[in-house]
């Protein structure tokens, strides 16, 4: 008992000392996890994170004694259960995200384990006596016998993912030295300065984020220019709008200014605007063509320089 009391009072300062040094935490997952991969996470961590496992009912403890004075750290509850730790750091989310997920290390199949993946077993030889056809026989795996030794005639997927692994599939995949499964830190949640979102959330790139930003904006201005109601991204909408309408009437009436003279005699005119419009295009092509024109002769000039030069 006395221990325990000890252990609680190291403990409690420590995860309070980390939740104010650190505005990010990871809850990572830890099953299958051995003591050597958790040291190498640690030691792959250091310098930009920190790792810190627990108890649950002590971390639960822990994190109600101190939501009287950081209510934010009510958020975490409801996901300190099952074989969790926390993984705390200032650094870049999805760095140090891909870092805890990338030690992963291959273990065999385990009698009683929930498969996280499809187990297949491929076609080929085994290298096995004829003996133990019966032993695959018993598993529904397509067999035959070549040069005395048993050879898998198809793949075989020998246990679903999510389901768990039998005795006898787990004694088969043993023998024939498939190690199915892959073992490591998994990110439950992240923390991040009171906030708690899922780590898909760290995938979303900026383009995509810009996107959906500009689609919000566009559907705030939607509804806002329809309920006739301004927001800041419908004013400009509005502004805009209402100009045209002063034009509308403006140009129905007699009212005018000085900038919409020339658009009035446009309406008014139209022939001597559409005539102007060709007329420049003739001028700024007879430009043109004099350029080149002009280009050519130079071109022309040099090279007969060049020539009488040679026999002189």
């Amino acid at each position: 008992m006395g221990a325990s009391k000890q252990k609680k009072a190291e403990y409690f300062p420590k995860l309070k000392g980390l939740l104010e040094d650190y505005k990010s935490v990871f809850i990572v997952t830890v099953d299958n996890v051995s003591s050597q991969q958790m040291h190498e996470v640690r030691q792959a961590l250091r310098q930009e994170a920190v790792v810190l496992m627990g108890k649950n009912t002590m971390v639960r403890r822990a994190l109600r004694t101190f939501i009287a004075d950081s209510p934010e750290y009510e958020r975490l509850l409801p996901f300190v259960k099952g074989n969790v730790g926390f993984v705390f750091t200032n650094g870049d989310l999805k760095a140090i995200r891909d870092k805890i997920l990338e030690n992963k290390v291959r273990a065999p199949a385990r009698a009683g384990a929930v498969a996280p993946d499809d187990v297949w077993v491929p076609a080929g030889n085994t290298g096995m006596e004829p003996g133990k056809t019966s032993f695959f026989q018993a598993l529904g795996v397509p067999t035959k016998i070549a040069r005395g030794t048993i050879e898998i005639t198809t793949d075989l997927k020998l246990v679903e993912s999510g389901n768990r692994v039998g005795p006898s599939e787990a004694t088969l995949l043993n023998m024939l030295n498939i190690s199915p499964f892959t073992y490591g830190l998994g990110v439950a949640q992240v923390y991040d300065q009171g906030n708690v979102f899922p780590p898909s959330v760290l995938d979303i790139g900026e383009e995509q984020l810009l996107k959906t930003f500009s689609s919000a904006i566009t559907t705030i201005a939607s509804l806002s220019l329809a309920l006739n109601f301004p927001t800041l991204p419908s004013v400009i909408h509005s502004l805009v709008n209402s100009y045209k309408k002063v034009l509308a009437v403006a140009i129905e009436t007699e009212i005018s200014w000085p900038e919409i003279e020339e658009l009035k005699d446009r309406i008014a005119n139209p022939d001597a605007y559409a005539s102007a419009a060709p007329a420049a295009a003739t001028e700024t092509k007879a430009e043109a063509a004099k350029e080149e024109e002009k280009k050519e002769e130079e071109e022309e000039e040099s090279g007969d320089e060049g020539f009488g030069g040679l026999f002189d």
